[in-house]
């Protein structure tokens, strides 16, 4: 610095030299205030958790005098999604380049309008994925909001600034769209109560489309008396209705795509309808299976076997059916601006924008029919009073940056297609942790059922959460083991059941053999192979787990268990089964089979 003021003494007479150091001057307290302003950016984005993207305020409109009644939103702060027009502001759709090429919009979203008409005020503009394409949360341009529950996992996407910021407990309800899935994995990751109403029976004036078949429009809470106020005023329902009886349906098949232990999900939500009244005893159903024998029309989607009884097939069919017509339909909406404009976009937005641009589509009726095939099929299912209980998501949150695999998608989409295919109403609930991780399960029911589903989550929610507490401090149920006795007869008889196809017969020889000697890996390895049969891939992964814990070089037991992850959309675990069995047995076709195309699916 002397040496820069002593040219300046020397040279005080040139005026070039004051021109420079003027220009020095102005550039280093530039340089200091934009370092000041984007410290002040980083305190106030870290203080919102990164879930705005626009802070303002929407007052709400004013309390009727007395004797009118108290607006029923009265005092509840809201954000909503960068999808919902605000008068005076440009809508961004989580894209920078979709907000510079748009004007700002003239009138704000039908149902912003109406939460303000009712008491509630609204806070700011949230962080989605951008064009609301992609699960995970995560936006390029604006950063990711930061789960509160796991800061180092994703928060669930496209609507996750808006379950973050109730999560945070920033407002008291947050608005978003559902797609494929953009309430519930966020409402699933976030440990909150999220809610997809029945398509259509929201108003979507002022908000921009993903793909309009499957749009809804959602909500977030943290308390299931504000979930239901909101939904009394969004859905325009009547204050009073006749109390119904119900009775759960629990799809025992998609469970096994769940790794939370049943206990803490299935068993708390018996335990706690056996406390109230109204609900009868849970019936089960193997979903997959039903919806096969009642979507017809699915056999056109059906990829990797034509037979649709096979495991859950049906729904991978269902799911691919309804990333068609996502796609199918965001190409007729957005692909004239897509090539004037060419976005900047994330690299799996990308992926997943040019899919849907350069697919052609040639069947585009039968998605239309399996949709309307699906909705019939729910409600034959759950008649007047039944609630379809499926987990709302099968994996934990991703970590952050980890490009989500075609497997995590997969196993994702074939649980979210229930009610995006069918356009039922679902609630996604909170139950606790399991390893560190939100769990959350997910209550269906039939289309336009809207008020009798948020009754019944504000009927059994403090009875639910009573017993998550209990789950939580028990003891893993425990495993059967006895003695040697007659199990090589009990195992011969299974291997005769087996024979004649009498599955759950076999199932019940080769239990009753493992109860009388727990160390015979073939007796875990056979039961496997009974349980592939019946479709239930989880009972035989496990058993296939316990027979090569047991015997590290039986082949069977590595194949077994590969097909069984196959089946459950594992598809790296079961790549390196086959793997396993190939170092093993070099020249068995069919682990060299399996693992040519699973290879094909990973990479």
């Amino acid at each position: 610095m002397s040496k820069t003021l002593n040219l300046i003494k020397t040279n005080a007479s040139n005026p070039k030299v004051w021109i420079v150091a003027g220009i020095t001057v102005a550039g280093i307290i530039v340089v200091a205030e934009t370092r000041r302003r984007r410290k002040k950016a980083m305190i106030i984005k870290r203080g919102d958790f990164g879930a705005f993207m626009e802070r303002f305020e929407l007052i709400p409109f004013p309390q009727p005098p007395p004797p009118a009644a108290k607006l029923p939103l009265s005092g509840l702060t809201f954000a909503i999604k960068d999808i919902f027009d605000v008068k005076g502001h440009a809508t961004g759709f989580g894209n920078p380049d979709w907000q510079r090429t748009h004007e700002v919009a003239d009138k704000t979203a039908f149902v912003v309008t109406a939460l303000l008409k009712n008491g509630a005020k609204c806070v700011g503009k949230t962080v989605m994925d951008e064009l609301a394409f992609g699960i995970t949360g995560e936006n390029k341009h604006y950063g990711t909001p930061t789960n509160p529950n796991m800061p180092s996992n994703v928060p669930g996407g496209s609507s996750s600034g808006s379950a973050v910021a109730v999560a945070a407990e920033l407002v008291d309800f947050a608005l978003g769209t559902d797609t494929i899935g953009c309430m519930r994995v966020p409402a699933s990751f976030c440990g909150i109560l999220g809610f997809r109403p029945s398509h259509g029976a929201v108003s979507t004036i002022g908000v921009l489309p993903n793909s309009q078949s499957l749009d809804a429009i959602g909500w977030f809470a943290r308390d299931p008396s504000i979930l239901h106020r909101v939904g009394n005023v969004l859905l325009q329902l009547k204050a009073v209705e006749p109390r119904r009886g119900r009775h759960l349906v629990f799809a025992d098949d998609l469970f096994q795509l769940s790794k939370v232990p049943k206990q803490k999900t299935l068993h708390v939500i018996s335990k706690a309808v056996e406390k109230l009244s109204g609900y009868q005893l849970p019936k089960h159903v193997n979903f997959c299976q039903f919806i096969a024998s009642n979507v017809p029309s699915l056999k056109g989607f059906c990829q990797h076997s034509t037979n649709l009884q096979n495991g859950i097939s049906a729904l991978q069919a269902l799911s691919s059916a309804m990333v068609s017509l996502q796609r199918y339909e965001f190409k007729t909406n957005h692909e004239e601006w897509l090539k004037d404009v060419k976005p900047r976009l994330g690299p799996e937005v990308s992926r997943c924008v040019l899919a849907a641009i350069n697919n052609t589509y040639e069947n585009v009726k039968s998605l239309y029919k399996v949709r309307t095939e699906m909705r019939a099929a729910m409600q034959s299912l759950l008649k007047d009073d039944g609630i379809l209980v499926i987990p709302t998501i099968a994996d934990p949150p991703l970590k952050l940056k980890k490009r989500s695999s075609t497997e995590f998608h997969d196993r994702a989409c074939a649980l979210l297609s229930v009610a995006s295919m069918s356009g039922c109403c679902q609630v996604s609930v909170p139950l606790g942790e399991h390893d560190g991780c939100p769990i959350s399960v997910s209550f269906v029911t039939y289309h336009g059922a809207d008020k009798f589903l948020l009754d019944t989550v504000l009927d059994m929610y403090a009875s639910l959460q009573e017993q998550v507490s209990i789950a939580s401090n028990s003891a893993p149920l425990p495993d059967l083991n006895g003695n040697m006795d007659a199990s090589e007869l009990l195992k011969e008889k299974g291997n005769a059941a087996f024979k004649g196809k009498q599955w759950n017969k076999a199932v019940n020889y080769y239990t009753e053999a493992i109860k009388l000697n727990g160390t015979n890996a073939t007796y875990y390895n056979n039961r496997a192979a009974a349980y592939l049969e019946l479709g239930c891939f989880q009972q035989a992964e496990e058993d296939c787990n316990k027979a090569i814990s047991l015997d590290k070089k039986n082949v069977k037991a590595y194949l077994r268990r590969g097909t069984a992850r196959d089946s459950l959309l594992c598809y790296k675990e079961a790549l390196e089964d086959f793997k396993h069995a190939l170092v093993l047995e070099p020249q068995n076709k069919v682990a060299n089979l399996a693992e040519k195309r699973l290879r094909k699916l990973v990479s």
